[in-house]
């Protein structure tokens, strides 16, 4: 088996003595990140992802007499991975994670449900930990642009499909691998994989709106003012300016809550019943699936001891925010260990 990068370092040649421990790690390490990374779009959980590339690895390490250099080492390791990941989804209780519930209103009230702990929420990624996304070319056949394929609301719209149309769409259409060589991966015939890609298209095509991308999605020195200026609003206590960095008709999203709001006096009226729960706000600027993001310490009227409150991932468009998602508590704080943020 091939895959759709071109031929890679093989782990050995039939006839050759099976690699040592350090041998492998060294042919193996250089493609960790990117599995990682897939494993995470196939889940939507960095940290079901930090387990799968694990059990990929001990996998691989435990089988690696069967390889014998046929085909490519990263084709190999996607194919475990792969596959790990929908044995992993067929063994928990959930098969989508989320951002919003399929079919639910945004909401023109305070929030008053709490955190929904029966759902799984879609959890953002760190940045530190993606791969080079300048530097990724997928295959010829790829329809997604690196960039775009880690953005928070692309992982959100794929988790809504069934898993194997999931990986056959992560395999075309992001690594940019044929049907032919899915197939293979993923079992059954080519066909079968064309059939599934046309069905998650067209899911696809509903949840996310752009369908594909429609143009390159590079950050701009305008998102480095914009998340300044988002930083700056929170820590002067400024909800008035907060709110002018939204779009008319921005979203928010405040994960794990149900609720969910749409435009600027929408979310206005929202932030207007909790802004004034805390004393106020720090905030550090992050990165999370390649976007913008901002990490907000909380101080309580009680206690001047700044804490971890949220996680932002914003959503930049045209020099203003188009959508927002805030991880908020009990969630929010359990992310920072993650993004490499102090804990208090």
């Amino acid at each position: 088996m091939t895959d759709a990068s071109g031929p890679v370092e093989p782990l050995g040649r039939p006839g050759q003595p099976i690699l040592d421990r350090l041998a492998f790690e060294r042919l193996t390490v250089v493609h960790r990140r990117e599995l990682k990374l897939h494993c995470y779009r196939m889940m939507g959980s960095l940290h079901e992802a930090d387990d799968l590339v694990q059990d990929t690895f001990l996998k691989a390490w435990r089988a690696r007499s069967q390889f014998e250099g046929r085909g490519s080492l990263r084709g190999w390791l996607y194919a475990i991975a792969t596959n790990s990941c929908l044995n992993a989804i067929k063994a928990r209780s959930s098969v989508h994670r989320i951002l919003l519930e399929p079919e639910r209103p945004p909401s023109d009230s305070r929030a008053t449900g709490g955190p929904a702990a029966e759902l799984t929420w879609l959890e953002p990624y760190p940045d530190a930990e993606l791969p080079d996304l300048v530097d990724d070319k997928p295959g010829p056949d790829a329809r997604y642009e690196a960039r775009e394929a880690v953005q928070l609301a692309f992982v959100a719209a794929i988790q809504l499909l069934p898993p194997r149309q999931r990986a056959a769409l992560l395999l075309c259409d992001v690594l940019g691998w044929s049907a032919v060589e899915t197939a293979h991966l993923l079992g059954g015939s080519t066909a079968s994989i064309n059939s599934a890609l046309q069905r998650a298209r067209a899911t696809l095509g509903q949840s996310y709106p752009r369908g594909r991308p429609l143009q390159r999605s590079q950050p701009s020195p305008q998102e480095g003012l914009l998340l300044e200026r988002y930083m700056q609003a929170w820590q002067a206590d400024n909800l008035d300016g907060l709110v002018d960095l939204l779009h008319e008709d921005a979203t928010y999203h405040m994960p794990p809550w149900r609720e969910w709001y749409r435009g600027r006096k929408a979310i206005r009226a929202f932030f207007g019943t909790v802004w004034g729960n805390f004393a106020g706000y720090r905030a550090v600027a992050t990165g999370a699936n390649g976007q913008p993001a901002v990490a907000v310490y909380a101080r309580s009227h009680q206690n001047l001891a700044w804490l971890p409150h949220s996680l932002h991932v914003i959503e930049p468009a045209d020099g203003k925010i188009a959508s927002l998602t805030i991880y908020v508590p009990p969630l929010g704080p359990s992310l920072f260990a993650a993004f490499g943020l102090r804990p208090a």
